[in-house]
């Protein structure tokens, strides 16, 4: 064998490892796992972790600034269920949830349809609509907080020119029960609002033209084509957003904790904001682990019959 025999056979071996590790590469097994091990690290990290931490805690005596951590089983959640409170936060969860993402269903369809329209400044409105989403949750509802002051509020001027009350006088949005939860709907409104309206939008521009020229031609007006075509196709993706709507508002308690800290009282009091002000202000770990985690059960099963009904809807379309 010549040496430049013997060079290129040498050169090939020590390109075989490198060119097995680019065909595994290339492997979906194995590129897939890859692409994943990033974001099942962070879910590990940030969601795996404290929600085993809070489950331990929660069947525990555990304190702040205490080292003890006994086990206590159910007692804890008899503790957190038997306060009297407790009842009224669970109705103010699911009232401000239900009432806020009721309201994002029909302004996210009404959105979506508009913004699908070709019209002058689209992408002007586009960005208006978008940006809440873009705004860090805290940062919103500070802006919110200003806004809805009693003395400084634009509402006042609003109220006075509609005669809602009278010269000189003043709403005061968080300092009355009703008003402070109407507030508190209307900024999680505010803020789970566009990303439905993108789920919804992308819904819309996935339904296929030849169905809706058909019922043109057909005769079916707008709003036969709306409620009779485009809305049952477009169900399970507004589920879908509902979804997302209904996990960020339950589990949501810095507009709360920044808008109203609760009150007045606990009017405004969520699970959220609850688990807290028991577990951190009020320095009983274990019943404010106890509080948080009645929410999982509750968005578990609420996640599978939603993604059920989706499921089901779109097989029917």
């Amino acid at each position: 064998m010549s040496r430049i025999d013997a060079d290129t056979t040498s050169a090939a071996i020590r390109a075989r490892p490198a060119r097995r590790r680019r065909y595994a590469l290339e492997r979906d097994g194995v590129l897939g796992s890859l692409m994943l091990g990033p974001a099942v690290l962070y879910l590990v990290l940030v969601v795996g972790y404290p929600l085993v931490l809070a489950i331990m805690y929660s069947f525990s005596d555990v304190t702040v600034g205490s080292s003890r951590f006994d086990f206590a089983g159910l007692a804890t959640f008899k503790t957190a269920i038997h306060d009297p409170h407790f009842p009224a936060v669970v109705a103010h969860t699911f009232i401000i949830t239900g009432i806020s993402q009721a309201l994002v269903v029909v302004l996210c369809t009404i959105l979506a349809f508009t913004l699908a329209a070709n019209f002058r400044g689209k992408w002007f409105v586009r960005f208006l609509v978008l940006m809440p989403w873009t705004t860090p949750v805290a940062l919103g509802a500070i802006i919110w907080l200003w806004m809805l002051d009693s003395i400084f509020t634009p509402f006042n001027w609003f109220a006075q020119q509609l005669h809602v009350i009278g010269p000189g006088e003043q709403l005061n949005l968080l300092g009355h029960a009703g008003l402070a939860t109407a507030s508190v709907i209307a900024v999680q409104t505010w803020r789970t609002l566009p990303l439905a309206t993108v789920i919804v939008l992308a819904g819309l521009s996935s339904i296929p033209r030849d169905v809706e020229e058909q019922a043109e031609v057909d005769g079916a007006g707008f709003w036969r084509r709306l409620f009779g075509i485009q809305i049952p196709l477009l169900a399970p993706v507004i589920l879908v957003a509902v979804l997302f709507g209904i996990v960020f508002t339950f589990t949501d308690m810095a507009v709360v904790f920044i808008l109203t800290g609760g009150g007045p009282g606990d009017a405004t009091q969520v699970l959220a904001s609850w688990a807290f002000y028991k577990g951190i202000n009020g320095g009983n770990l274990a019943v404010g682990a106890a509080d948080a985690l009645f929410m999982f059960p509750v968005l578990l099963g609420l996640a599978i019959v939603v993604l059920m009904m989706a499921s089901g809807r779109r097989e029917k379309s």
